[in-house]
């Protein structure tokens, strides 16, 4: 019997004595079309031979040597086939990551070869080509969707709308025709759920709140989440002086891209969204994945984008959610430098500092809101100098001496300032 041609994702080898160059085979497969198959005890020719020897280690150790030396690690899945009256074994590998290698070297795969490349070879050929979009390609589990929500917000938007092709469109099938996650997380109903936690103090120690957005339309879900931060954002005010100065806790803005970024990049084929955990002293970005492996943390940090979901992308740009012109990063970078920023493999983990302490001199000025505002000034300046003379407090005020001497009486009458000493050599104190 014979299997047909090699191809870029199906791969023969006679025997497992041919292991070490099957795990190449499958890392430069993996690398370009994110699977991989390969068939032992088949002829390159597509031959069936037969795998000799077939014993309870043999799977074993197939699955331990690609676990060994194919990073990042996938779990393959290993089966024993009966072709005709032979018995074949069978490995099927599955993943999403931008590049794999075996044993550290890099392959591509093209036509029926393996070709070795070296990383900045692998990074220049991924810059061109673009990281995979696994949402477009991963089939989502469920495939009774429908987008009367996301049909709504491009109408809102002026958009016109082709409804006989709208969802083939925006790339919602799989190359099998089936609704891919892409489609899921747009629809008007999903699975995938947001969590926003709130903690007492500044560790997840004591859980306050556990909110969770989701299950609607990710655009839906995002401004529901935007919303709701936004709430807690209270605005702390200075009171007294000449002018009313304003601060919130957290810079909103820094917030917001961080989020549209957390959505905009997350690995959601991995069926883990991002979440929110507000402390005291700080809120919590989490998104699944880390930086794609064609871009440096530099170029990270200077706002160069490689997006990880392009389809996503490109109805967040139709519908003027994001620019794509990378200065959200750099945004968060210019306010709150990079240490705020926590990157591994697996995930990025942004943390916007809350203030919640008073402006300065906040407490000390609240007491004197019903005065005026020259008698605020007059305060403020014997507060600098208890020793000031009315013809000093004449040239800063720009008022004559019987208005000073005026204010003088007002402000002892009220009791917040009171003489010590005498009219020549006394001074001036706050009481209050």
């Amino acid at each position: 019997m014979n299997l047909g041609r090699e191809s870029e994702t199906l791969e023969f080898k006679k025997s497992t004595s041919e292991l070490d160059a099957a795990i190449i085979s499958i890392s430069s497969m993996l690398t370009k079309h994110g699977e991989a198959t390969v068939y032992f005890g088949v002829n390159p020719n597509g031959d069936v031979i037969g795998q000799k020897q077939i014993n309870e280690n043999t799977l074993r150790d197939i699955s331990r040597k690609i676990a060994e030396k194919i990073q990042p690690q996938v779990i393959p899945h290993i089966s024993i086939e009966l072709i005709g009256d032979k018995e074949v074994i069978k490995v099927y590998v599955k993943g999403d990551e931008p590049a794999y290698s075996a044993d550290g070297r890099y392959y591509i795969r093209s036509a029926d070869e393996d070709k070795k490349v070296n990383v900045d070879s692998l990074r220049a050929l991924l810059n061109k080509d673009g990281v995979p979009d696994k949402m477009v390609k991963t089939e989502s589990y469920n495939q009774n969707l429908s987008f009367k929500v996301l049909k709504g917000i491009y109408v809102s938007h002026g958009l016109t709308l082709n409804d006989e092709n709208f969802e083939k469109n925006l790339g919602f099938f799989t190359k099998d025709g089936k609704y891919n996650v892409l489609a899921e997380l747009l629809a008007d109903k999903n699975n995938f759920s947001i969590i926003v936690a709130r903690f007492q103090g500044n560790d997840k120690t004591v859980l306050l709140e556990r909110t969770e957005f989701g299950e609607q339309c990710i655009i839906v879900t995002l401004n529901n989440v935007l919303n709701y931060i936004k709430s807690l954002n209270q605005t702390k005010v200075k009171l007294g002086g000449f002018e009313r100065e304003e601060e919130n806790y957290f810079d909103f803005n820094c917030f917001k891209e961080a989020w549209l970024n957390a959505v905009l990049h997350n690995r959601w084929v991995n069926g883990t969204p991002p979440s929110i955990y507000i402390y005291d002293d700080k809120i919590e970005i989490v998104s699944d994945g880390g930086i794609p492996a064609n871009l440096t943390i530099d170029d990270y940090f200077n706002g160069v984008s490689k997006p990880v979901n392009e389809g996503l992308l490109s109805v967040f740009k139709t519908l003027d959610l994001v620019e794509h012109t990378g200065h959200g990063v750099p945004l968060i970078v210019k306010k709150y430098g990079k240490d705020i920023f926590k990157i591994s493999k697996e995930t990025i983990r942004i943390f916007i500092p809350i203030d919640r302490n008073p402006l300065e001199n906040n407490a000390k000025n609240k007491k004197y809101n019903i005065l005026n505002e020259t008698e605020q000034k007059l305060i403020d300046l014997l507060e600098e100098n208890p020793n000031i003379t009315t013809k000093e407090l004449i040239s800063k005020l720009e008022v004559s001496e019987p208005y000073i001497n005026k204010l003088f009486r007002s402000l002892k009458d009220k009791g917040y300032i009171e003489r010590v000493g005498s009219n020549k050599t006394g001074y001036w104190t706050i009481l209050k």
